[in-house]
């Protein structure tokens, strides 16, 4: 009776140790930097690069470094590429890897966003591209599915009002070569031509307050804001300035300590009418 209590309890120990080998290789594996090669669902989300987003860092123990001209986003219209959507309208957009090393460790998370970052439009996975939609941080954004692809493609329905320039912020993986690459691609709107004769003026720094100052004249009245991005297409500052006035507006923004001396576009709506300005800024 001991002998076969010894070898049932031998029996019980060997199970658990087999079971913790198997939880303890599970969670290296987990955190490898190959890790997406045994997750087919690909990206977990909000690793864009854009703000608010990390890079692909949190699942691979890869650096941030390469170069951003590695990656390729291309939107078509049909087959013709395009530089400025028309609103409400179903676009293609083709993502591919450049320059990659080979293997099989390849991935990508790509999210569009207005210049006030916010979502723009609606990203469409395509399974026969490769891709599937992901959500993160109560945004929809578009990811791979097959890590031996080095190009996928899914469909993107432009905002159904004008809203400016969109960028695509994309984060790609080549794990072979162990670099992750980030990226910003822009494009502007058909009615923005249209929408810049309902707003125009003047911007411009001043170093003694440390302050943008805007001389505007708007042919409606609506919520006036200012996102300030450099020159890498990321969010430095944004700003709701309260309410434009039909007529002549005067307005001025208090640049933050942290913003950094440098070249900037200042992106100024008043609704859906917008207007963008280069801007030097001194310190």
């Amino acid at each position: 009776m001991n002998k076969n209590y010894f070898f049932g309890a031998l029996l019980i120990g060997a199970i658990s140790f087999v079971g913790f080998q198997k939880s303890s290789t599970a969670e290296l594996i987990k955190f490898n930097k190959n890790y997406h090669l045994l997750n087919s669902g690909g990206s977990v989300g909000g690793k864009t690069g854009a703000p608010g987003d990390a890079a692909c860092t949190q699942c691979h123990t890869t650096a941030v470094t390469g170069a951003s001209t590695d990656n390729s986003l291309t939107i078509l219209n049909g087959i013709t590429p395009i530089s400025d959507y028309t609103p409400g309208q179903t676009y293609n957009v083709a993502v591919v890897l450049n320059n990659f090393t080979g293997g099989v460790q390849h991935g990508f998370e790509c999210m569009p966003l207005t210049s006030a970052n916010a979502l723009a439009g609606t990203v469409t996975a395509s399974a026969a591209g490769g891709t599937e939609n992901v959500s993160a941080l109560g945004k929809q954004r578009v990811t791979h599915t097959d890590g031996s692809q080095t190009a996928w493609q899914f469909t993107w329905t432009a905002p159904a009002t004008n809203v400016g320039v969109v960028t695509f912020y994309l984060a790609t993986i080549d794990g072979f070569a162990g670099k992750i690459r980030l990226s910003q691609h822009t494009i502007g709107s058909t009615a923005n031509v249209q929408e810049q004769a309902k707003l125009s003026g003047s911007v411009a720094f001043n170093p003694f307050s440390n302050s943008i100052v805007m001389n505007l004249a708007s042919l409606n009245s609506d919520v006036l804001t200012l996102n300030l991005v450099d020159m890498n297409g990321k969010s430095v500052q944004f700003e709701n300035l309260g309410t434009a006035s039909e007529g002549e507006n005067n307005f001025t923004m208090r640049i933050k300590d942290n913003v950094k001396a440098g070249v900037y576009v200042a992106h100024i709506a008043v609704g859906n009418n917008f207007i963008t300005k280069q801007i030097q800024i001194t310190k």
